[in-house]
């Protein structure tokens, strides 16, 4: 099925190859994968871009389902921007393939990679895929972490720059505005998230080791059996013993994963079942980054304060 898809992504770039001619000034045309990397790019972009997001918010940041509609938006664009450190395995590198547009393919100029700069954890010993959906370069999941994700910002700045030199003194003063912004909350956010300092969570998948570390949170362990690999009836009973004994008190589900198997570890360890996005628009009043991080820190907060 996915073969198909990818021929059929193939012929239509054919079709629609010549539709991306070089840009004579307007906007700036950039689709990006996920949708906090598309907030960033509108954000600093203002009336100079034109944005087409490949996620909605409520995807796997891994799997984002490809559709044939995105091809005429990659063939159109003059920036593609992404996580990088292999976040987006399973849908990019065949959206790349079936592009026919040689100004985003890997390692081009439009090709915008938002994580060098970022040092990764959880870098894998071994690659081989029997321990689960191994990522080789460590775990992708640095945008949790807003002063991380100010390395994301400046990347997406540093293209746009690039790409529409006249417009610099718009973009920088845009980037500055919204890093004023972003730093006052990520300081706002420190004194708001005090209160889960130490408390230990488990997840469904990997996703929240750098917000952990950020906000001093312990990441208990994870649903998944491994990353990728649905939990087994073992793993949960295993689970619900371990959490029972360290009395851990937030199980969090992330919006693309079903809420079965989270609530009933919930039910049966006394647990406080949060649901929170991994992407702006996750779940409904998250739809910038900002508005995200806001939520999954009160949801958090309030849910500690559960369990004196």
């Amino acid at each position: 099925m996915k073969r198909t898809l990818i021929y059929l992504l193939c012929v239509l770039a054919a079709v629609t190859a010549f539709a991306a001619g070089p840009r004579h000034g307007g906007k700036v045309r950039v689709v990006a994968t996920l949708t906090d990397l598309a907030d960033f790019t509108r954000e600093v972009g203002g009336d100079h871009v034109e944005v087409f997001s490949l996620a909605t918010g409520i995807e796997d940041t891994h799997g984002v389902p490809m559709k044939p509609s995105f091809v005429p938006q990659m063939n159109r664009a003059e920036l593609l921007v992404h996580a990088g450190f292999g976040m987006e395995h399973e849908f990019l590198p065949a959206l790349v393939e079936a592009s026919k547009n040689p100004r985003i393919q890997y390692s081009r100029p439009g090709d915008v990679d938002c994580s060098p700069g970022v040092t990764p954890i959880g870098v894998p010993k071994s690659t081989d895929h029997s321990q689960g959906d191994v990522h080789p370069y460590g775990n992708p999941h640095y945008m949790l972490d807003p002063v991380l994700a100010k390395t994301a910002l400046g990347h997406i700045y540093d293209a746009l720059v690039a790409t529409a030199p006249e417009y610099e003194a718009d973009f920088k003063r845009n980037r500055d505005d919204y890093l004023g912004k972003l730093n006052a909350k990520i300081a706002e956010w420190k004194v708001k998230a005090a209160p889960l300092k130490g408390v230990k969570f488990i997840s469904y998948h990997e996703e929240w080791e750098y917000f952990a570390d950020r906000f001093g949170m312990k990441v208990f362990g994870t649903i998944e059996l491994k990353p990728g690999i649905d939990p087994t009836a073992r793993h949960i009973e295993q689970l619900v013993g371990s959490m029972r004994a360290e009395h851990v008190p937030i199980v969090v589900r992330e919006p693309q994963f079903p809420e079965k198997v989270p609530k009933l570890i919930a039910e049966q360890t006394g647990a406080t079942l949060v649901k929170l996005p991994i992407m702006p628009g996750g779940v409904p009043h998250t739809e910038t980054y900002i508005k995200m991080i806001d939520y999954n820190i009160d949801t958090l907060v309030a849910a500690v304060a559960k369990h004196p």
